[in-house]
């Protein structure tokens, strides 16, 4: 069968959110990123051109929709350009999907951020969404069109099992990980335990008990993104206080807000493992943080729906 992308068939274009990792995806699929122009007004306006020609092209956008918001605006603006267009399918490749964490009315009067992002990429043009480790897996319902979601779990299990680590631990920083860490423990041939904690407040996370025997074993905390790092900086202290030996953790989104690195750096972390859906500036990068690329992941993915194969064998 002869390979589509040798005969132009698909086209990658990038907004400014990730541009390394746009670069990593496109050498991992051989082919070049499109010319795009992106540019702002002096009132802070977001001009979107794309300058090679999209016309019955098989695009695909990648933008993750971190802070500020101006990234979103870009990824709105870059499936409407491709639309009008007429580009044969557009897909937009969100990496991180932002305000994935305000997917229900938990109290009055506020709004469901998750929901509304899914509307506008639909209402945008675009045809199909690939993201990676959304926040809550419900969240692919709220989108009107297909979603491939993506697991960073088999970057995670390789790097570790080249550690082989013994007498390990995987470690739910909550209850509601409990199903990734649950993964994890089995692909790593490791027993389970889970943190319960309480938000007081926003950012704000308190270790009330650890459910588990993690005395004298090596722990990994698993979860979805490390924010302001107060979760898994508290779960790292109370674990080694409770007699863990080494204790590493892996985190597909490195947000690492406000006091985040601060807190980890502060932290009894042997390692911790992140990814590159959000770029994690130099100066954040301190001694045990580890960034592994996605871009092969994606890469694979993107090309798997170009040629209309089954994404979900990638986890097989």
């Amino acid at each position: 069968m002869p390979d589509p992308f040798a005969s132009g068939g698909p086209m990658l274009l990038a907004g400014t959110a990730n541009r390394p990792l746009a670069e990593e995806i496109a050498r991992e699929l051989e082919y070049p990123l499109g010319e795009v122009t992106i540019k702002k007004f002096a009132d802070g306006e977001i001009f979107v051109r794309i300058d090679e020609n999209v016309r019955g092209r098989d695009l695909f956008i990648i933008q993750s929709t971190t802070a500020p918001g101006d990234n979103i605006i870009e990824l709105l603006l870059l499936i409407d350009a491709a639309r009008r267009a007429s580009a044969a399918r557009i897909h937009a490749v969100v990496p991180y999907f932002g305000y994935a964490r305000q997917d229900r009315k938990d109290q009055p009067r506020v709004a469901i951020g998750a929901k509304l992002m899914a509307n506008m990429i639909a209402e945008a043009g675009a045809d199909r969404l690939l993201s990676v480790d959304f926040h809550q897996h419900q969240i692919q319902g709220f989108f009107d069109i297909p979603v491939d979601h993506l697991y960073a779990a088999p970057v995670f299990t390789r790097y570790f099992r080249e550690k082989r680590l013994t007498n390990l631990v995987v470690i739910s920083p909550d209850v509601g990980s409990a199903k990734m860490a649950r993964g994890f423990a089995k692909r790593l041939d490791a027993t389970m335990g889970i943190i319960d904690k309480r938000r007081p407040a926003a950012n704000v996370a308190e270790v009330m008990n650890v459910i588990g025997e993690v005395e004298g074993k090596d722990c990994l905390l698993s979860d979805d993104m490390i924010d302001t790092a107060g979760t898994m900086a508290e779960a790292a202290h109370a674990l080694k206080n409770l007699g863990a030996n080494d204790i590493y953790a892996c985190a597909t989104h490195a947000l690492l807000s406000g006091p985040a690195v601060e807190r980890l750096a502060a932290a009894p972390f042997t390692e911790i493992v992140v990814t590159d859906t959000v770029p994690v500036p130099r100066e954040k990068r301190i001694p045990t943080l580890t960034v592994l690329s996605v871009g092969e992941l994606i890469g694979r993915a993107i090309r798997y729906t170009h040629i209309n194969e089954s994404v979900s064998s990638l986890f097989e």
